[in-house]
């Protein structure tokens, strides 16, 4: 039998002929990036603002909608996505070769991480104050998952030590404030009261301990799976298990072990799993507070149940994680799109849910193995949504409100969650890369589909083949789950 050898991430697939033009290149694409920064960022503190009518970012408030323009800072949990997106930045450059561009978006992470970090108690996840300090488990834990993606970028080990922190402070609790920590540990509480995270603890300052019923939501599960994937990932073998009742970092095996029992737990608890009243498989409830789980459609939790289950999909190659993430996603594209445009929510904050919708469909599109026409179906869905976003923004100013479907004026107040929306997704999805076939439906259940195999120069030599059948081509080169290998 001929051996494969993989040489590369290439995504050299020869996608068919875009439909729905594309009048956006990259160098609009960073620009939108730069806008979105002019417009939001305090270039003081280093922090995001919550809208445009805010002067500065002092202070916690949910801005204009409060008829608060005293200088509002953006919610904690949305600074650490709009956090990721420099640091997206700053890796696009480097895989695109532009050191100019690299070393810019270094240094402006660097000024970002330490105004977050000087606004925030300087990372003392100990501290409960309301205004600039930690009072829900998931504020955490985004932080936790920006810090480690901090860390495989930059290297710093403070990024990875506050990473690592943060996420035992989550599990643990803290002796300073007094909770017993997130996880519903099963032998705490039995039965169907135990399992998963839970999302709080009250009172703030000096926390009661869990009881059964309380909220286990899905914005804290699917983040801690995402979260202890990436530290299994990065921290080192070798650790010696921690003795302490309150570790402030674990082993390698303890975040992977972890991240599949809280993943268990939620996708069996919070994922619909039949088709049934009209709703389809791979939709996430929102949480779940003792009895049934609590549907209503968000985003947020969909892309979170996408990213944690292609991590887990990565470390482990079990083809379960990889059909789950493309039900997430597909229940999405089925049914919370309007003409595949993403419908808008207009809550404080959720427009931050399509930044972090970007980050996670492209792992799932870029990096786990999918055929091409599975490829093609969430390119020209992610193309669509740019496109839209791009011809409806505010030119003026170089933003969008976040509301794709609708046009943004140069007058309107724009928040800054909505607005990252846009320059999210373009950071994620090159310009370049936006050639593939727009979505018509899709209704696929099963995500089972063997991979088309290409030549380098995009000839087809065989569809839906799997890698038995590759194995079995003449010796030479080609494109085969969106990588190149060499038969041999």
């Amino acid at each position: 039998m001929r051996k494969l050898l993989l040489l590369s991430m290439l995504a050299c697939v020869g996608y068919a002929s875009a439909q729905v033009a594309v009048t956006y290149d990259d160098e609009a694409q960073w620009k939108a990036y730069d806008d979105f920064n002019n417009a939001f960022l305090d270039k003081t503190r280093n922090i995001y603002k919550a809208d445009t009518k805010q002067p500065n970012a002092d202070h916690r408030g949910n801005g204009y909608r409060d008829n608060d323009v005293s200088g509002c800072a953006a919610a904690i949990w949305c600074q650490a996505i709009m956090y990721d997106m420099v640091i997206n930045a700053y890796n696009r450059a480097i895989l695109e070769g532009d050191r100019t561009r690299a070393n810019k978006y270094k240094r402006l992470h660097n000024s970002i991480y330490n105004g977050e970090k000087a606004h925030y108690v300087n990372f003392d996840f100990d501290n409960p104050n309301t205004n600039n300090g930690w009072f829900v488990y998931d504020d955490i834990m985004w932080w936790t998952c920006a810090l480690a993606r901090a860390y495989e970028a930059f290297g710093s080990n403070a990024y990875l030590n506050y990473s690592e922190k943060s996420f035992c402070r989550v599990w643990y609790g803290s002796e300073a404030v007094g909770d017993d920590g997130s996880y519903a540990d099963p032998a705490r509480f039995p039965g169907a009261s135990g399992g998963g995270m839970f999302w709080e603890w009250q009172p703030i300052a000096h926390a009661n301990p869990h009881k059964a019923g309380d909220f286990r939501s899905a914005c804290i599960n699917f983040p801690t799976v995402i979260a202890a994937c990436l530290l299994h990932r990065l921290v080192p073998e070798g650790r010696t298990p921690p003795t302490e009742a309150r570790p402030t970092r674990q082993t390698k095996e303890w975040y992977l072990e972890k991240a599949k029992e809280i993943y268990a737990w939620a996708d069996g608890t919070l994922v619909r799993k039949t088709t049934s009243g009209g709703m389809a498989l791979g939709q996430v409830a929102d949480g779940i507070h003792g009895g049934g789980p609590e549907y209503s459609d968000h985003l947020y939790n969909q892309a979170t149940y996408i990213g944690a289950s292609c991590l887990l999909y990565l470390l482990t190659h079990e083809q379960a994680y990889l059909t789950n993430a493309q039900r997430g996603a597909n229940y999405v594209m089925n049914k919370m799109c309007t003409s595949s445009i993403l419908k808008y929510e207009n809550g404080y904050e959720q427009g931050i849910y399509t930044a972090i919708y970007a980050q996670y469909m492209k792992l799932l599109i870029y990096d786990c193995g999918l055929s091409d026409t599975w490829v093609n179906r969430y390119m020209g869905h992610i193309r669509r949504n740019i496109q839209k976003a791009y011809t409806n923004m505010d030119t003026t100013r170089g933003i969008q409100k976040g509301n794709f479907a609708q046009a943004t004026a140069s007058t309107d107040v724009v928040e800054s969650y909505g607005a990252s929306g846009m320059p999210a997704l373009m950071l994620m999805f090159p310009a370049r890369d936006m050639d593939a076939t727009p979505v018509e439906s899709v209704n696929e259940d099963e995500c089972n589909i063997p991979s088309d195999v290409y030549t380098p120069d995009g000839r087809l030599v065989m569809r839906d083949a799997t890698e038995e059948q590759v194995h079995e081509l003449d010796s030479g080169l080609y494109i085969f789950q969106r990588k190149k290998i060499l038969v041999k």
